[in-house]
């Protein structure tokens, strides 16, 4: 293992090579393999939810280069370089798993996520101890996609002591959130005021999710899925009574959609 993960940094190293390398490869920087990585990250997902693991293993080694692909840059620059990137992991994963590595007792889900924020907090402060001090939330990426970056705001502020003590709060918000898009919308939908509040109804519903330990991102990602299939079979529904989607009425598309819904529901 350690020789191929050598050759694939020697690999990385020729590719970048000044004289000698792939001229894409050279021109590259962190900035611009940005869009790479969040592409990669997502068909790694895509793989995992398909249950395909030799693509799979394809996508995970397409993330690697990613990295790898850092790593050579910010060695070129004298910054750091594979090793301190995995140097620095492992120290991580042992300071944020005591119960593991030093006094190797079972902790709940509960106490685990506490356990898991109160390091967070230790290395924030630490960190803020040696530079200047920092927004609360500068370590979460604003590029993240929307309902992660979300769920990651919810638990910082719970870990802070703000938070409902279970679901039943966060679904009443909620309620209230659909009441005031209600009001909002009947003044006029196309309104920046009405956006805020569509905002603020899909900021309550990710904290639902978050409660009820349910990743926000990826249960949308399979609405969107089911969705797509219903959609598919509606097509192929109307095509068998002679209609198209393009030709069928709203009603007819309906229809369809309940037969789809009601066959799908009894497998």
């Amino acid at each position: 293992m350690s020789g191929e993960l050598q050759a694939l940094l020697s690999i990385m190293s020729a590719l970048r090579d000044p004289e000698l390398g792939c001229d894409w490869d050279k021109k590259q920087t962190f900035e611009s393999i940005v869009p790479h990585t969040l592409e990669e990250a997502y068909e790694v997902a895509d793989a995992i939810e398909r249950n395909d693991m030799a693509a799979l293993k394809d996508e995970l080694g397409d993330l690697l280069f990613q990295v790898v692909f850092y790593a050579q840059m910010a060695k070129e620059q004298g910054a750091f370089d594979f090793a301190d990137i995995v140097s620095g992991l492992n120290d991580k994963l042992i300071r944020r798993h005591p119960h593991v590595f030093e006094k190797q007792e079972q902790l709940s889900d509960t106490q685990l996520e506490a356990q898991w924020q109160a390091i967070k907090a230790q290395e924030r402060a630490q960190k803020e101890s040696v530079t200047t001090s920092e927004p609360l939330w500068h370590d979460i990426p604003r590029m993240l996609p929307a309902l992660s970056r979300a769920q990651k705001i919810q638990k910082r502020a719970s870990a802070l002591g703000f938070d409902w003590p279970d679901y039943h709060g966060a679904l009443d918000k909620v309620a209230e959130e659909v009441q005031e898009v209600s009001e909002a919308l009947s003044v006029d939908p196309h309104s920046a005021h009405s956006a805020e509040e569509l905002g603020d109804l899909l900021f309550a519903t990710v904290n639902v999710a978050r409660h009820a330990r349910h990743d926000p991102e990826q249960i949308l990602r399979l609405a969107c899925d089911k969705f797509v299939r219903r959609f598919e079979q509606v097509d192929s529904t109307l095509n068998q009574l002679g209609l198209s989607l393009e030709d069928a009425t709203l009603e007819e598309m309906d229809l369809a959609w309940e037969q789809v819904k009601k066959q799908q529901s009894r497998r």
